[in-house]
C-alpha cells in the first residue's frame, strides 16, 4: 500500500518535472529529450541515477544504449527499476512507449491514464491521454 508521505513526494516530484519540462520542444542538441526528463524526475523522487553521456543526437544516443547492451529506452530502465502491470501506475512511475526512431520514449505516469512526455505528433512536451495497450513498460519509481 503507497503512504500519504509517499504519495507526497510523488506529486512534488511530479509537480517539480512538469515545471522544468512543460511545454518545452524535444531537443537533441540542448538536452531536452525523454531521458533527460527521465533522470531528473528520478532526482527529485530520490534515487541517484548514474550520470548521462552527452547524447547530443539520435546516433550518440543508439550509440549510448549499444555501449551498455540495451535495446531501447525499456531495456535501460528495466535494468534500473522495479517493472509493474500498466495499470498499476501511480502518479511519478515511468512508462515506455515505442516510438518512429527504435529507441522507445519514457514518459511520466501524472495520474490515471495521463502521461507527460513528448508525442510524435507535437514538438512540446504534453499531457497525454494513453491507452494501457500502447504502454511497453511500466516501472516503479
Amino acid at each position: 500500500m503507497t503512504t500519504k508521505p509517499d504519495l507526497i513526494r510523488r506529486q512534488q516530484a511530479l509537480a517539480a518535472t512538469l515545471e522544468k519540462y512543460r511545454a518545452k520542444p524535444f531537443d537533441w542538441r540542448g538536452g531536452t529529450t525523454c531521458v533527460h526528463m527521465a533522470r531528473f524526475h528520478l532526482r527529485k523522487m530520490g534515487h541517484r541515477p548514474e550520470k548521462l553521456p552527452a547524447i547530443r543526437s539520435l546516433l550518440a544516443a543508439r550509440r549510448a544504449l549499444d555501449a551498455r547492451g540495451w535495446a531501447d529506452v525499456r531495456a535501460m530502465l528495466a535494468s534500473m527499476l522495479p517493472e509493474i502491470p500498466p495499470a498499476a501506475m501511480l502518479p511519478g512511475d515511468l512508462a515506455t512507449a515505442d516510438g518512429p526512431d527504435g529507441l522507445g520514449g519514457i514518459l511520466v505516469c501524472a495520474g490515471p491514464h495521463k502521461l507527460i512526455g513528448w508525442h510524435e505528433d507535437t514538438a512540446e512536451m504534453v499531457v497525454i491521454d494513453y491507452d494501457p495497450a500502447a504502454v511497453t513498460g511500466a516501472f516503479r519509481v
